[in-house]
């Protein structure tokens, strides 16, 4: 017996996509479960950059930090990205609709594969300036920036401080600040 092919599976909507319950994205028309929730070490590390991000952006009135939050890319596509920085006025609806200029996908061992390849790819495809793969298990996050419709890898970030230009204005990052040595 063979494998299905991607066109052989059912597609879905995001009409279909706002009727799940539980934490799900829609990529491609394709189904992907966000569980089993997120692991504590996960979410010490997200909360750590959401708060650096919000300090970061305090003089910045134009962009804004954000945690998961529905990002409707097309009527087969939404996303969930576990931080992201926004510029620009905030839509006034349920979900974003355009490209964040900076997100940062922590790796677990059930979205790793997705976030490496497929959103990679997605968020290449869609504008997104800079793209951040945090690996809690190497301590080391990945930070990709858009240079000419491609991402080019700017340096694996362990301690580094990194400067983030966001167009309306630019923000500095500290790694080591992330890091949790009790959960590694």
């Amino acid at each position: 017996m063979s494998m299905p092919s991607l066109e052989d599976l059912p597609r879905y909507t995001y009409d279909d996509y706002r009727q799940w319950q539980g934490r799900w994205e829609l990529i491609y028309g394709v189904p992907h479960a966000m569980s089993p929730t997120p692991s504590i070490a996960h979410q010490s590390i997200s909360q750590h950059i959401a708060s650096q991000l919000e300090r970061a952006l305090e003089n910045c009135q134009e962009c804004y930090a954000l945690l998961p939050v529905d990002w409707k890319i097309d009527e087969e596509t939404t996303v969930q990205p576990d931080n992201l920085v926004v510029c620009g006025e905030l839509e006034k609806t349920a979900y974003l609709s355009k490209a964040p200029t900076l997100i940062f996908e922590i790796l677990s061992k059930s979205t790793a594969h997705k976030d490496r390849t497929t959103k990679f790819k997605l968020y290449e495809r869609e504008g997104v300036r800079y793209y951040v793969i945090v690996d809690p298990k190497e301590s080391i996050a990945k930070v990709y920036r858009l240079q000419d419709g491609r991402y080019v890898k700017v340096l694996d970030a362990g301690k580094d401080n990194v400067e983030f230009d966001l167009g309306k204005c630019s923000i500095q990052f500290e790694f080591a600040k992330i890091w949790l040595s009790d959960f590694n």
